[in-house]
């Protein structure tokens, strides 16, 4: 197939297009730099069958595809939050153009949405019928808010157009490639570990996220993509919570760190607990994640203290 990843040259979105062509298909990447980079996909140039275009999605595009992965967005709260009318604007009207494009090409499209439209939750672990508790008006909302809302607008398509779409919601997913800077638990932990720095814990630490690492994270994707008549989101996780201060105490271990853990004020609408449940994934993808924390942590610190020493020479 010929296939379109916008987000293309970000975390996931590279890794995403480096599995789809070695599946065989054609891509199409599409980024406009805000967050991805272009040291993401330099490897994957010389392969006839992949494509970069530098492209925002909040202006219509026109291309001949088969497939559409829509997973151009900003992810992390830095990020995210330094502009946040782009971040809704991103998820609302890009999801608006990828559609139109799904639309009159006749493709798939699957959107990548995120367990942050599950808000602070009353229930965990989540299921998809949970409905969330998010603050519409928050420092978050841009993101939590613009993903509910691109997820509408896939199911008004859906029922008004009959577009075949796919909703995955994706919960905390890290490995080699997530930037130094990004502000996410996992890197911010590694590279403060790897710098003998102090590493910093927010609020007490007990607030519980789980990770999934990214070939895990890759594989969902790619399932869910090809499944038939799943017209419902589906998510994507791995099932094994973990408190902050646990993370940092296991980082630290892996690293054979000196790092001191230290807390600092927890941001506004933080949520206290992240945990998938992901039965509707293992009964119609026959997917789980296979990947143990410690195998992946242990990928992911290597990946980093090789980009640290580059830095450095």
């Amino acid at each position: 197939m010929k296939i379109l990843v916008t987000g293309g040259a970000g975390f996931l979105g590279s890794h995403l297009c480096e599995r789809l062509l070695t599946l065989g298909h054609e891509v199409i990447c599409v980024d406009n730099f805000y967050t991805g980079s272009r040291n993401n996909i330099k490897h994957l140039l010389s392969n006839t069958k992949f494509e970069a275009l530098r492209h925002d999605v909040t202006i219509p595009l026109y291309l001949e595809v088969e497939g559409i992965f829509n997973l151009a967005c900003p992810a992390s709260p830095v990020h995210y939050q330094k502009n946040p009318v782009q971040t809704f604007k991103t998820s609302v009207h890009g999801a608006i153009n990828m559609l139109g494009l799904a639309k009159r090409t006749g493709s798939r499209i699957l959107q990548a949405s995120t367990s942050e439209v599950y808000g602070d939750p009353e229930v965990s672990p989540q299921p998809e019928e949970y409905w969330g508790r998010v603050n519409p008006i928050g420092i978050r909302s841009c993101y939590d808010e613009g993903k509910r809302a691109a997820e509408t607008l896939f199911f008004d398509y859906y029922r008004q157009y009959q577009t075949d779409i796919r909703v995955a919601r994706i919960f905390n997913t890290y490995g080699p490639r997530m930037s130094q800077t990004d502000g996410r638990v996992v890197s911010n932990f590694i590279v403060q570990a790897l710098k003998n720095e102090d590493i910093t814990v927010f609020g007490d630490g007990l607030q519980t996220r789980s990770f999934c690492y990214v070939d895990d994270l890759i594989s969902g994707l790619i399932a869910l993509f090809a499944a038939e008549g799943i017209n419902t989101p589906v998510n994507l996780g791995n099932p094994q919570p973990i408190t902050m201060i646990d993370l940092a105490r296991e980082i630290i271990e892996f690293t054979n760190s000196k790092s001191k853990i230290i807390y600092m004020e927890l941001p506004s609408d933080d949520p206290t607990q992240r945990e998938p449940n992901i039965a509707k994934a293992e009964k119609l993808l026959y997917w789980s994640p296979l990947i143990s924390r410690k195998s992946g942590l242990q990928k992911t610190i290597q990946y980093f203290q090789q980009t640290l020493d580059k830095a450095e020479k």
